[in-house]
């Protein structure tokens, strides 16, 4: 039994639409796996900047309490 012309036309259409919406799911995980890292990255570097904070405030009253001459 020969297959019509549009089943196989329809056939095409069907395994093209799958392939592209794999396709777009794919880049898509990868799209939220980039975001999801530079969050993460950011916020390790949000962290940081408040632990060198804090330190900067903890030396300046460590050098406040042992020199009180130094200000």
């Amino acid at each position: 039994m020969a297959l019509s012309r549009r089943e196989i036309v329809k056939d095409a259409v069907q395994q093209s639409t799958e392939a592209a919406i794999a396709s777009a799911g794919h880049i898509a995980a990868i799209l939220f796996d980039t975001a999801r890292r530079i969050t993460t990255e950011v916020g390790a570097f949000g962290t940081e900047i408040f632990e060198i904070a804090e330190a900067s405030k903890r030396a300046g009253r460590d050098d406040a309490e042992t020199n009180p001459m130094a200000e």
